[in-house]
């Protein structure tokens, strides 16, 4: 599972042209009957998707390409809130409208994986897909997040996979991803929380043969072990953070201090654990850094040209700061 590099931003590229609205209309699956857009169309699935930043992030990139390039002038990229239960009919109706490509946030990663006529050989370590290219006899599955958030780490806080001890929060779709690209990168050991038992064991149960030899521990969130490792990466892979509101997955006061705190939750306001981070003097970033790289991955998958990182990084910025 050899994943490139991204090729470096093309020179014409590395400015940011003019920002569109970052408060991009929420399409369903009604307006999918009548869909008016003429253009090469993109979008992105979840449920909610209010917060996603990635239609921003995407659609400066597109103006960008188009800029040097009109074959991308009509290219545009749309938000869509997709009820679980309505993803087959959606996916279905995306693919008979010409979409080009998809991502696909929470909760819709890991049960996209049965609707895929094909998937890349990080889908089926992980179980989850984030982005999709259309074919002609269907979906074409990829996870661009194991590779964004190795790429994330490295960017800030300044951490590598390799070596370390990792504790993730989480088992859902994110979290499989993330665990992929722990073991990928031989990680030391790697400990997994989650809230449900199922999914929980289901997940390490489906890790235990990529492991390959790499120590795998599980835990319940409400109940950390007393014998986590101290100087850890660790990562919240679950929701909780979406809702500025919502309390923090685990207190990092009660846990062995970690070498630095990854959320790959983001929005305008830090997430309660990123806050208790600040306060312990724990280095600590949020996911838009993972956002940018991960979606840089999905462009490319779908254009076939290299990814103006520059201006997607300055649209989610820019996209946050006017949340």
């Amino acid at each position: 599972m050899n994943l490139a590099p991204l090729p470096p931003p093309a020179p014409d590229l590395l400015h940011s042209p003019p920002m569109r609205d970052p408060k991009e209309p929420i399409h369903t699956f009604a307006d999918l009957e009548h869909w008016p857009h003429a253009g090469v169309a993109l979008g992105i699935l979840g449920h909610p998707i209010a917060h996603s930043l990635s239609p921003a992030i995407q659609n400066a990139a597109l103006a960008a390409l188009a800029r040097s390039d009109p074959r991308f002038e009509g290219w545009r990229y749309f938000k869509f809130d997709i009820a679980p239960a309505e993803l087959p009919r959606a996916l279905d109706r995306l693919h008979q409208l010409g979409f080009r490509g998809l991502n696909l946030t929470v909760p819709h990663k890991a049960a996209a994986v049965a609707h895929l006529a094909a998937a890349d050989a990080f889908v089926h370590a992980a179980g989850a897909a984030n982005t999709l290219l259309r074919t002609d006899a269907g979906w074409r599955g990829a996870n661009t997040d194991g590779p964004g958030l190795s790429a994330a780490l490295r960017q800030d806080p300044g951490l590598e996979l390799a070596g370390a001890h990792v504790i993730l929060l989480g088992a859902g779709g994110a979290a499989r991803a993330a665990a992929v690209e722990c073991l990928r990168q031989h990680c030391a050991a790697l400990w997994i929380g989650n809230r449900s038992h199922e999914r929980l064991d289901a997940l390490v149960g489906n890790l235990e043969n990529f492991a390959a030899g790499i120590p795998l521990h599980s835990f319940a969130l409400g109940q950390p072990p007393s014998d986590l490792p101290a100087g850890a990466i660790l990562i919240n892979a679950t929701a909780a953070g979406l809702d500025p509101r919502d309390p923090a997955p685990v207190d990092l006061r009660l846990l062995p201090r970690p070498a630095g705190v990854f959320d790959m939750t983001y929005g305008p306001t830090p997430t309660a654990l990123l806050r208790t981070a600040t306060d312990l003097g724990i280095p600590r970033a949020d996911g838009v850094s993972m956002l940018v790289h991960q979606g840089a991955r999905a462009f490319e998958l779908w254009t076939g040209v290299a990814a103006p990182l520059a201006v997607m990084s300055a649209a989610a910025r820019s996209a946050l700061s006017h949340d």
